[in-house]
Parts: structure tokens; C-alpha cells; sequence
């Protein structure tokens, strides 16, 4: 396997070392994943993040693994766990439509908090005893 240093700087480089490597244009490799030829090479280019069911759109039609590129694409960590995004992204239960739209509701729900938490705080400890407050018994009917 590559060393670190000798892999690509971003998942469209990947992607297009891959499809160079296979010999193939963006137009045939963009037929054979079911995608536009524009949006690939934007995707390329690094101006799109692709969404975990292209990537194993990609993956297929340039026949590598769908974690090898979950992996590259930092939706697996190193020791091959599975995040939201890939876990929706391979779940046989769900249509294409379904699994677009899971995956915008997820990535909008993690923005949101990431714009509102940036840095979870670390729950604040009391200063003596005499600040705990004890519970309120509460009333029997």
C-alpha cells in the first residue's frame, strides 16, 4: 500500500490517478458510474464533494473497492469503520432517492451544530458542595 505522503492530495485526484491509470476518459468513466460528465469533472477538479453513493458509483466503474474509496474520501476511519454517510450509502434497504436525501439531512444537521458548537464544551464542575442542589422529592397523587 502507498505511503501517506505518496497519495493524492484530495478524493478527485484519486479519482483521476485511478481513471488515468485505467486508461479511460472522463466521459467513459462518467457513462460507466451513472454520472454526468460536467459534474466528474468538477468532482476532479476538487470544485465537488461527491456524496457516498457516487463514490461507490465511481468505485465500481473503475473497479475498486467501495471502502477503498469511502477510505480515501474520509468516510472510514483507518481501521475500516463505517461512518453515517457510508453506512447509508451502502444500505440495501434504501432507494437512490432515499439515501440523497438521508444524506443532505445528515450533512446539514452536522453543519448546523458545527456552526453553533464549534468546540464542545467540557461540562463545568462545581466549585464545593455547598453549590450542588438537591433534587425536589416530588408529590404522590
Amino acid at each position: 500500500m502507498a505511503a501517506p505522503k505518496d497519495l493524492p492530495e484530495d478524493i478527485g485526484t484519486f479519482i483521476r490517478d485511478l481513471r488515468q491509470t485505467a486508461k479511460i476518459s472522463l466521459r467513459q468513466l462518467a457513462d460507466k458510474a451513472g454520472v454526468s460528465n460536467p459534474y466528474l469533472s468538477q468532482i476532479e477538479r476538487g470544485l465537488r464533494k461527491p456524496s457516498a453513493e457516487v463514490l461507490a458509483q465511481i468505485a465500481s466503474a473503475l473497479r475498486v473497492s467501495t471502502p477503498a474509496m469511502y477510505l480515501r474520501a474520509g468516510l472510514l476511519d483507518g481501521e475500516g469503520q463505517q461512518g453515517v454517510l457510508a453506512a447509508i450509502a451502502v444500505d440495501p434497504e434504501l432507494t437512490i432517492a432515499q439515501k440523497q436525501s438521508l444524506t443532505q439531512i445528515y450533512e446539514t444537521f452536522r453543519n448546523e451544530n458545527a456552526r453553533n458548537n464549534p468546540q464542545p464544551a467540557e461540562p463545568a464542575e462545581p466549585a464545593d458542595d455547598a453549590s450542588r442542589t438537591t433534587p425536589i422529592a416530588e408529590e404522590k397523587p
